[in-house]
């Protein structure tokens, strides 16, 4: 991928919900027409000017719906999604003026730019450069693994599916297949080995720019650079069928949703909207994202636009819950406090020149890992500790899940602390971050929802946290990286704390 920046994340802690909640106002939840596309409205627009997108944040009725597209087309914008039932409109427009102007409209509760650069004719949550398995290596594992009795080639080097009981748990469960689990992220290659047998091509899509594509393919990966979303689809449901890797949840269904653009990488709203739509209405039961919402790191509610980026995906992701959809999320790499006063956002915007500033968590949100109801996932290396790099922060973590960790080094063939994973072109790899602990969570709670078909969003969530292995703070400074300095502070008890929020998730428990 052409921009695979290192990703951040903030969390969502309880004081914070009510606020976030309170500050959005209600979400709507009258049904209506699903989402549908447009043509050019009859506003004159200037040729020399460029477009920017827009979102504009309606009630669900449809009288009011009706007269702010009207409004939309008399200031100069064309809509381009209209995603009724949550009264979210995608929009274009050239007019510098359409933001104040279409805000000032009866009817619209929110609306912003969705982008800080005009539209032209990755933004993930890995670490670090993907360290592709050699053949040689490969075939070192795939010794290992048969001499030690496992049932894939490469599973010696999975040590994160022994460290969470994935591998006894698939003797027990494997998942079903009434089960889907959405990769929300660059793409999947579901003509991979491991994955084209628990692909379902009915619940993929290509949602970039804001509305779905479910032609054939479309949800695939745009080059092989694009790996990030194939990766995490093999740590969740990889099957056990003697080639490659397993995943957590090797007996269920994964599908792609498409949100990354092809110019520049990024996860604009649009896209992100459409997304958890497509999974709300197509029946995916858990979807997965490891990445923040861009361009900006933190939203801020005193921001007019960075507020709409808000509200509009927040009202996409808790359809997606009503519907019966669980949304897991990456924590980030920044190794942040996230319970502190403040912290320094040098990275946004990232679709153009970011400038420096200073943020409170607990008013700036991190999408959509700090939205209501997300389960936000940190990530622990082979010795069960915080990742160097993984964001933390008491009441800001649900749970901790295998992530890797570089500097801790596993007893495996390879020795590498990664995670191992499929790629695309039927190759495999290793990647390290909270990307890929919220894989392990997604995996986890889709054996949860195998187990327990009937359970809601939130009952799942609480027997996520009910099921974790409970891990104490560190007794000692934490050094991630052994360089003598003391890079985080773990605070709370041994049951819930800033490092791994109630727990690491067990995936042996879930089935039992």
């Amino acid at each position: 991928m052409a921009h695979l920046p290192s990703r951040r994340r903030l969390a969502l802690a309880v004081p914070v919900v009510l606020s976030l909640t309170a500050s959005l106002g209600f979400l709507p939840t009258a049904a209506a027409a699903p989402a549908t596309t447009s043509g050019t409205t009859s506003a004159t627009r200037a040729t020399d000017a460029p477009s920017l997108a827009y979102v504009v944040n309606t009630r669900a009725d449809q009288r009011t719906i009706g007269s702010v597209k009207k409004a939309i087309a008399s200031v100069g914008g064309t809509v381009v999604a209209s995603y009724e039932k949550i009264g979210v409109l995608v929009v274009h427009s050239a007019n510098p003026d359409f933001g104040p102007r279409i805000r000032a409209v009866r009817g619209v509760q929110s609306a912003g730019a969705t982008r800080t650069t005009p539209l032209s004719a990755a933004g993930t949550t890995d670490e670090g450069a993907v360290q592709v398995l050699s053949k040689a290596e490969a075939a070192k594992v795939a010794k290992a693994s048969g001499t030690a009795g496992q049932s894939e080639p490469l599973e010696a080097d999975q040590w994160d599916l022994r460290a969470i009981g994935a591998d006894k748990a698939a003797k027990i469960n494997p998942g079903s297949k009434r089960v889907t689990v959405a990769v929300i992220d660059t793409g999947v290659d579901d003509t991979h080995p491991d994955l084209t047998a628990n692909f379902s091509a009915s619940q993929s899509a290509n949602c970039v720019g804001g509305v779905a594509d479910t032609g054939a393919g479309a949800w695939r990966p745009y080059t092989a650079e694009d790996y990030h979303g194939t990766h995490v689809a093999g740590e969740i449901a990889a099957a056990r069928n003697g080639v490659g890797v397993a995943g957590v949840a090797p007996g269920v269904k994964v599908a792609s949703i498409k949100v990354s653009d092809p110019k520049d990488g990024l996860f604009y709203p649009e896209n992100v909207v459409c997304a958890f739509v497509f999974a709300a209405d197509h029946g995916v039961e858990v979807t997965n994202n490891s990445y923040y919402v861009d361009p900006w790191l933190y939203n801020c509610m005193d921001d007019p636009d960075q507020k709409a980026i808000v509200d509009a995906v927040n009202r996409a992701q808790l359809y997606a819950q009503k519907r019966g959809t669980l949304n897991v999320a990456s924590a980030g790499n920044s190794n942040h406090d996230l319970d502190s006063d403040a912290i320094v956002d040098e990275s946004s915007p990232d679709d153009g020149t970011p400038a420096t500033r200073t943020i409170d968590p607990h008013e700036c949100f991190d999408v959509p890992t700090q939205l209501p109801g997300v389960v936000t996932v940190s990530a622990t290396g082979v010795k069960g500790t915080k990742s160097y790099y993984s964001t933390y922060g008491l009441g800001a973590i649900d749970v901790a899940a295998p992530g890797g960790d570089k500097y801790q080094i596993p007893d495996t063939p390879s020795a590498n602390g990664r995670i191992l994973s499929t790629l695309p072109n039927n190759t495999y790899g290793y990647l390290q971050g909270t990307s890929m602990a919220s894989p392990h969570v997604a995996g986890v709670a889709a054996l949860l929802k195998s187990t327990h078909p009937y359970a809601s969003p939130a009952q799942l969530q609480a027997l996520l946290k009910l099921q974790a292995d409970s891990t104490a703070c560190p007794t000692e400074p934490y050094d991630g990286d052994g360089n003598g300095v003391v890079d985080a502070t773990c605070v709370g008890g041994k049951r819930y704390n800033a490092f791994f929020g109630h727990g690491v998730v067990n995936a042996l428990r879930a089935v039992k």
